[in-house]
């Protein structure tokens, strides 16, 4: 059998120490260029490949990243998952993915998680638990939520980052834009009722309204979901039909409109203003042409990172990152006069 090539054979070759090696197959390790030169070049006429496995059981550190996620019908979630990959390779972390239960906490795949030895953990669209913050914080793996908060309160609130874009405020600037171009029945479509990104779009909608002299008149719960959308939006529109509806994702939004054009022959937007939240590609199609809130999601995927690095480090206590959102005006809304 052919013996493969040790890292202090590498280092014979180049005449550096095996450290050096070592450090030069290490993602942020402090190595000069000329070494590391010599240490490729080495390795290359040896056919030397790291173990990582090795090296793991060496530093204690897997290098890999739990990705928990539960929703990827939402357009939204794929670029997410695109975004964190990219990154967390980048810095030689290797990303494990995990799907949770949509309606329930992902316990059921945090045992599993725990035994690959993972750093650090993201959950997005994701549920997070006291089970799995209590069983995280035993071994010492960091839980950073992505555009999620912990409405559990407790151990499950203060124990975990997280890094959001301001659903509360996106939602009060869906409000003054709706009062703004003179819509007055205003009614909202929610995604999951214990999801913080919903409660707080809500929120925000409600209480912006209220301060301009106006209430959510008509409420129905889509669960994020495209096909229960557009059941929960027919039913809305035979009870109290509103004439401006905010919906708390786009792929629900989406969902509206292709049943209050094609199978209500409602106008939008004169006759109804739809709004959604995300911005994910599709809202800006030529039959769709959405009115939206757009997520930033470059800097809430830096700020997770920054989190993750942060508690894996275990150098600050875990905190919250609020990222800025901004209103995108498209076809869906009346324009202003």
């Amino acid at each position: 059998m052919k013996v493969s090539p040790r890292a202090q054979d590498v280092a014979d070759l180049a005449k550096v120490s095996q450290s050096a090696v070592s450090r030069t197959f290490t993602p942020g390790a402090s190595v000069s260029e000329e070494t590391r030169k010599k240490v490729l070049a080495a390795a290359q006429k040896l056919g030397y490949r790291p173990n990582a496995l090795a090296r793991s059981l060496i530093t204690r550190r897997s290098r890999i990243v739990a990705l928990v996620m539960s929703y990827l019908e939402n357009q939204f979630y794929p670029l997410v998952i695109e975004k964190l990959s990219q990154k967390l390779q980048k810095e030689g972390y290797h990303v494990l993915m995990f799907i949770a239960e949509v309606d329930e906490a992902a316990d059921g795949v945090l045992a599993e998680i725990l035994q690959y030895q993972v750093d650090g953990i993201i959950m997005a669209s994701a549920m997070l638990s006291p089970n799995i913050v209590r069983s995280c914080a035993d071994v010492g793996v960091p839980v950073v939520q992505f555009n999620r908060i912990s409405i559990l309160g407790g151990l499950a609130r203060h124990a975990s980052s997280s890094a959001t874009s301001d659903n509360y405020g996106g939602g009060r600037a869906v409000a003054r834009l709706v009062v703004e171009r003179g819509y007055r029945r205003f009614g909202y479509l929610a995604g999951l009722e214990d999801s913080s990104t919903s409660i707080e779009r809500e929120r925000g909608y409600r209480e912006g309204l209220r301060e301009l002299g106006h209430e959510v008149r008509c409420r129905a719960v889509g669960h994020y979901s495209f096909d229960l959308a557009q059941e929960a939006l027919r039913a809305m529109f035979a009870a109290d039909a509103p004439d401006a509806l905010f919906v708390a994702n786009d792929h629900m939004a989406i969902a509206a409109l292709d049943v209050l054009r094609l199978e209500l022959g409602v106008r939008v937007p004169q006759d109804v203003a739809v709004v959604g939240f995300d911005d994910v590609p599709q809202a800006a199609w030529g039959a769709y042409q959405l009115t939206t809130v757009r997520q930033h999601l470059e800097p809430m995927v830096d700020a997770t990172l920054t989190l993750l690095r942060e508690q894996m480090r275990g150098e600050l206590q875990p905190r919250d990152i609020v990222v800025p959102c901004t209103l995108v005006e498209r076809a869906t809304v009346r324009a202003a006069s």
